[in-house]
């Protein structure tokens, strides 16, 4: 970990106007893919909802389409697809072995 890296970004946000640091969270929250401690088991999760992006992966593995999806998760956009996808595609690696746990799971 770099931890100068974060003690100087600590500093940074604590010398924020009020404004700046909302401006600051929105920004963070427009991410499409959020990993928060605590929130689907700290699992890859799309933007501001509780659907990790295994999951979505999983349907489309077992062949789901986007359409289907979509209409299955009303919440998402086609933007919140592609960019599972990409996560995916960067992090299979992480995600795989997640699918096959979660996926398991269900069976038993």
């Amino acid at each position: 970990m770099n931890t100068r890296l974060v003690d100087s970004l600590v500093q940074i946000i604590e010398s924020l106007t009020p404004e700046e640091r909302i401006f600051l969270q929105e920004r963070l929250c427009d991410k499409p893919i959020q990993v928060t401690v605590g929130v689907c088991g700290g699992q890859p999760r799309i933007r501001n909802t509780r659907i990790p992006v295994w999951t979505l992966v999983a349907f489309r593995q077992q062949g789901a389409d986007d359409q289907e999806l979509l209409r299955n998760y009303p919440a998402l956009t086609t933007d919140d697809l592609t960019a599972a996808w990409a996560y995916y595609e960067q992090h299979r690696s992480q995600l795989d072995p997640a699918i096959i746990k979660f996926t398991e799971d269900d069976d038993d």
